[in-house]
């Protein structure tokens, strides 16, 4: 059997790979692993539970809450909340660890169970390696005054909202925003938050009812919210995913802001205001080739990681860098978080708007964006194609024939066979050609 744990925690459809009986021996293990850290006398071990929407996430965190309180966890239950809300609250409660049920902006059947350790950091793999280990071991079970207690916090949710208003720069008087929450997890904070901040909001995928998670809405699904912002006349548009870790924009326009253009929005800001520590940011491999080159012209140093959030964290933690993100929308804000936070992303975004008086279209044009197509080749041996005398000769040729102007990745995905090439070009049309191209040769060398 192949590692239960993914890049992102334990992810499958509910009911089927993920089962209440999984989901109840997972929170087991992770109580006896996270739960004993730090543990002295008289210490009663505590955990933070949320969850999305997700009709199956009801079972699930019936579930794991029992897994909890069974090995002798104190369970605060927190009900529907963003993935980052379970992060800032395990560390803000002084919690042992902190459970997020979601499969973020996977659809509606798929769920997903996310650990946090004390402090809402993220699971190394050798801890997450040691809960598998230890999942339906023989264990001595707690008895009477030694169970955990499930208390529900009705406050932790404006507690949030606190703390993600004292992060913001400036308030957000007279600016009207189009907010899509995805159905998800974020249908409440996000409106809150913008409004308690003085923005004119309109929200929409606030209203979910279970099943109608990410569906045709949220960061996955722009071209509504891009319509509304016209329609609205609004000043900007914001999409989170169905955990609202994720956050893309909209300008006035309707012409959609990538993470990537986010990212160097905020870098800029920050190192205008001295808070860009090292002067670097930190960004993956799959960033716009047009947003090292606007680093490179505002002297900030990017440094590259495998595509991934918890890469990201790793090198911002490694190296005492403040921001790093993803072109998906997850941003990486140490400074205020621990984990990306699409929420306080959006709020960071439009306070730059708000201090600088620009509108969101001046503030990206910081950066150019490059075409980039993305071709999926299946392959049979993945390993096989870096070392082919043929595709490395092709991809030197590409390369060669963009010279400056763009550039080409080969890059083996980490759960399916399949092998992804990228390229970025001066124009689509260029992109478009050397992709295919070099799909062919990967394709006819792999298969």
């Amino acid at each position: 059997m192949g590692r239960l744990f993914g890049t992102d925690g334990v992810r499958g459809v509910a009911n089927r790979d993920l089962t209440a009986e999984l989901a109840l021996d997972l929170a087991v293990a992770a109580a006896h692993v996270l739960g004993d850290v730090g543990a002295f006398e008289g210490h009663r071990p505590t955990a933070v539970v949320g969850r999305d929407p997700r009709a199956s996430g009801e079972f699930l965190e019936c579930a794991v809450v029992a897994g909890l309180a069974s090995a002798g966890v104190d369970v605060r239950r927190v009900g529907i909340l963003p993935t980052p809300a379970i992060a800032h609250l395990t560390e803000a409660m002084a919690a042992d660890l902190g459970v997020m049920l979601s499969a973020s902006h996977n659809p509606m059947p798929d769920n997903g169970i996310k650990f946090f350790a004390r402090g809402g950091h993220k699971l190394p793999d050798a801890v997450e390696d040691a809960i598998e280990r230890r999942m339906r071991e023989k264990w001595e079970r707690p008895i009477g005054s030694a169970v955990g207690r499930i208390r529900d916090d009705v406050g932790a949710e404006e507690r949030y909202v606190d703390h993600l208003l004292a992060s913001l720069p400036h308030r957000l008087d007279g600016l009207r925003v189009v907010v899509d929450c995805a159905h998800g997890a974020a249908y409440r904070v996000a409106p809150a938050a913008l409004e308690r901040a003085g923005a004119d909001v309109f929200a929409v995928g606030a209203e979910p009812d279970g099943w109608n998670i990410n569906e045709g809405c949220g960061s996955t699904y722009v071209e509504r919210l891009s319509d509304l912002v016209r329609t609205h006349q609004a000043d900007v548009g914001i999409a989170h995913d169905g955990d609202a870790d994720r956050c893309l924009a909209i300008d006035a326009s309707g012409e959609v802001v990538d993470g990537d253009q986010i990212l160097a929005i905020l870098a800029l800001a920050m190192h205008e205001a001295g808070t860009l520590r090292n002067d670097t940011v930190v960004a993956t491999v799959m960033a716009n080739l047009g947003f090292r080159k606007a680093m490179q012209r505002a002297g900030v140093k990017v440094v590259e990681t495998p595509v991934g959030d918890r890469y990201v964290l790793e090198t911002m933690h490694a190296g005492g860098f403040a921001l790093g993100g993803e072109q998906s929308g997850h941003i990486v804000l140490l400074d205020h978080a621990t984990t990306g936070d699409g929420v306080l992303t959006a709020l960071q975004l439009i306070g730059r708007m708000a201090v600088t008086g620009r509108p969101l279209r001046e503030l990206a044009a910081v950066m150019h964006r490059l075409p980039q197509v993305l071709v999926n080749v299946q392959v049979v041996d993945r390993d096989r194609v870096g070392a082919d005398p043929a595709v490395t000769a092709a991809v030197r040729d590409a390369q060669d024939e963009l010279g400056e102007t763009g550039r080409v990745l080969l890059r083996a995905s980490g759960t399916e066979p399949l092998v992804r090439v990228m390229v970025e070009a001066a124009s689509a049309e260029q992109a478009h050609e050397v992709a295919h191209r070099l799909a062919k040769v990967v394709g006819s060398v792999a298969s």
